[in-house]
């Protein structure tokens, strides 16, 4: 079976360099497989648009483009925070903190610049602007089951059963 737009459970096995480079930025190679369910934007969409009618056992090196990845660096995702906010914090330039943002989702942020009473930090993902080399592998694809279209989680019915995952059961 190909891979399909939507309510297809896909694992893939992936590699990904920065386009243009041999350096590996992330990779699960001999690990978990990669699953998700296709529609539902649990990955980037150039990655996932491109998968589709891919089928099992198939192999491809895929780019995506940096705005169909982790989009363009949004200038405005920089900020100026007094150096009180990171006490406790070892800090380094390049060092990536994670804390919570105004809806308590977790937001990554990285450390650009520091002094001795301000902090500059950039919001946007560590690989916004950069086009990426995806090496891909599928190694399973199927048709979601009804519990999994409805939630969007792979093995959809395995989980929670009092709605504590909120998936509203």
């Amino acid at each position: 079976m190909a891979i399909a737009n939507e309510n297809s459970v896909v694992g893939i096995e992936y590699e990904v360099k920065e386009a243009g480079t041999t350096e590996v930025v992330d990779t699960n190679k001999g690990a978990q497989p990669l699953e998700f369910i296709t529609g539902k934007g649990h990955i980037i969409p150039g990655l996932e648009s491109a998968l589709v009618g891919m089928e099992k056992g198939e192999s491809g090196d895929i780019l995506v483009k940096a705005a169909d990845a982790y989009g363009e660096v949004n200038p405005e995702a920089k900020q100026t925070l007094p150096i009180e906010q990171f006490e406790g914090v070892d800090l380094k330039e390049g060092m990536t903190l994670y804390g919570q943002g105004e809806n308590g989702e977790t937001v990554q942020v990285t450390v650009t610049s520091f002094d001795d009473k301000e902090v500059q930090v950039d919001f946007n993902h560590p690989l916004a602007g950069k086009d990426l080399m995806f090496s891909v592998t599928v190694l399973d694809v199927r048709e979601a089951t009804e519990d999994e279209a409805a939630t969007g989680q792979v093995g959809g019915g395995e989980h929670c059963s009092d709605g504590s995952c909120g998936c509203g059961h």
